[in-house]
């Protein structure tokens, strides 16, 4: 499944192609949209926001189309009408005079009046996007010590889209393992140094996985690995997806386990 990462890099491919340019057309292949179809015709995108895993497409119409990858959504950017040779379903098509965006495999996507968006049901409910908001170390502090987050687990709170969106699998181990935080831990367990570190981690690492495409290592570690000949999943996480290998840090092995039917990996002498 894509993470927030991810979904903000589609927004950007999506916002650079379509921006300023008035729409061609729109079409949808649910039946209940389709009636929408012509009132995009003519309009204008005026911004692609996220909200975590959730993409918002902003028009100067005073509509929003709302849209959610899930687990096989996929975001293509072409030339106009050059469609992709692939066996996805197309879910949502979008047309200027030079480029189209199309999604596909997606089945979330709804037409939403402007005024409608904070009242949707996800959007209502999930947590800041830390890559489309201005969310400071201290505002995520504050967050970690409210009483509907402090007394749960970081391994299932963190991947609680209420409490901060975006952050998936690969992202909730990398998180605790640069925050230093043991997995069976809570917020209400850790000091405000500790809970200082975990907040800087949440944003050191959506930020870096977003501009560097998915890389959460250090980032000088991971081109000397490069260089060296090693592939990409070799060198692109501290600890996810590298169980039984030295930790980067100390050389402890990396350690697998299930949370919340998922897995996670952690380094136990780094994260005590």
């Amino acid at each position: 499944m894509p993470e927030g990462p991810e979904i903000r890099r589609a927004a950007d491919q999506v916002q650079k192609a379509l921006i300023d340019k008035p729409i061609l057309e729109i079409s949808f292949p649910f039946e209940h949209l389709q009636p929408y179809e012509e009132t995009f015709s003519g309009a204008m995108i005026l911004k692609v926001e996220t909200k975590g895993k959730a993409m918002l497409i902003r028009f100067n119409n005073g509509y929003t189309i709302y849209s959610h990858n899930q687990l096989y959504g996929k975001w293509y950017v072409r030339n106009t009408y050059n469609y992709p040779k692939t066996n996805r379903q197309l879910r949502l098509a979008i047309h200027n005079e030079k480029k189209s965006a199309l999604l596909y495999s997606a089945s979330d996507i709804e037409v939403l009046r402007d005024e409608e968006v904070s009242a949707h049901p996800f959007i209502s409910k999930v947590g800041p996007d830390l890559l489309n908001e201005d969310v400071s170390v201290k505002d995520l502090m504050e967050r970690f010590r409210d009483q509907r987050f402090h007394r749960r687990k970081w391994t299932s709170l963190l991947l609680d889209q209420a409490f901060i969106a975006g952050i998936g699998n690969y992202l909730r181990s990398e998180i605790m393992f640069v925050g230093k935080v043991h997995p069976d831990r809570r917020p209400m367990d850790c000091s405000e140094e500790e809970l200082e570190k975990i907040a800087e981690a949440c944003i050191e690492l959506m930020w870096r996985s977003y501009t560097n495409k998915g890389i959460t290592n250090d980032l000088e570690l991971a081109k000397k690995l490069k260089e060296k000949g090693a592939k990409r999943y070799e060198y692109r996480h501290w600890v996810f997806n590298r169980e039984g290998q030295p930790c980067r840090i100390d050389g402890t092995e990396i350690i697998k386990f299930r949370a919340g039917s998922r897995r996670c990996y952690y380094c136990p002498t780094c994260q005590k």
